[in-house]
């Protein structure tokens, strides 16, 4: 075991398997307390809200299948009591600090540590640095079928269950819709394409972890990257959680491919 455990940051897009990823870091125990510190909204203290990732559609069909907006309450912290916040609830006893941001984020972190007295600098790079200092691995998740992330995407934005299953009920209510799958397509892939490209702008080369890999070899992959922060890789647990996607799922793949090619959908 290394002598000084690491810091991670699991940089990712909705629905890649970074959830997968970090829950099964936590259940080691000793690899932090990875949350998604950065989600939240300052003028609801919420994070993004189901018609929120659909705020320029005005497809009434779209809109009439996601729950109304809340209202939320104004987040009063400081940049600095935000900070020690997000330090303290990500680390455990032996140091080590975990969370997860997804590419959406970036500029409520780059917001937030811009009111830090000793920030660096004003680019995402600083903001991280600064917020979490130097000693950090950074952890790409990506889910290279970019379809099959935003159907689930989309069945998650309906019945706003982001973790296990939804319960039946909830879940029949959800409906296909290319439209609304179509613009997280687009939303998804964007995002991936701004850590590409961030990854090559500032000389990053993460650890790559792809999805089919690890839920088909998930405590191996959770060993790799324990290796990285200087941990045991006999702590890797089983699987944290189960496969969220179905049949129902598969289906709705099946025919937004379909649809796709003759409609000029995006892939």
């Amino acid at each position: 075991m290394a002598e000084h455990p690491r810091g991670y940051l699991v940089l990712a897009s909705q629905r890649s398997g970074s959830t997968l990823l970090v829950e099964s870091l936590r259940a080691t125990g000793a690899a932090g307390e990875p949350q998604e510190f950065f989600q939240y909204l300052p003028s609801t203290s919420l994070a993004p809200q189901p018609r929120e990732w659909f705020a320029d559609v005005t497809d009434e069909s779209i809109l009439r299948l996601l729950a109304p907006l809340r209202p939320g309450t104004v987040d009063t912290e400081t940049s600095t009591e935000w900070r020690d916040r997000i330090l303290r609830a990500g680390r455990t006893p032996n140091g080590v600090w975990g969370g997860k941001l997804m590419w959406n984020q970036t500029p409520l972190l780059v917001n937030r540590a811009a009111g830090l007295p000793d920030r660096s600098g004003t680019d995402l790079h600083s903001a991280i640095r600064d917020v979490l200092g130097d000693n950090i691995v950074f952890i790409h998740v990506f889910r290279p079928d970019v379809v099959s992330q935003a159907v689930s995407f989309w069945r998650a934005v309906q019945t706003q269950v982001w973790r296990g299953r939804a319960e039946p009920d909830a879940d029949a209510k959800a409906e296909y819709h290319a439209g609304g799958i179509a613009h997280l397509v687009r939303i998804l892939r964007d995002q991936e394409q701004g850590w590409a490209k961030w990854f090559a702008d500032n000389g990053i080369d993460p650890i790559e972890v792809s999805y089919p890999v690890l839920a088909k070899q998930p405590t191996e992959t959770i060993a790799r990257v324990l290796d990285a922060i200087g941990l045991d890789r006999e702590l890797a647990p089983p699987p944290a959680l189960e496969r969220q996607a179905d049949q129902r799922s598969d289906g709705w793949v099946d025919r937004y491919r379909a649809e796709a090619a003759t409609e000029g959908l995006p892939l």
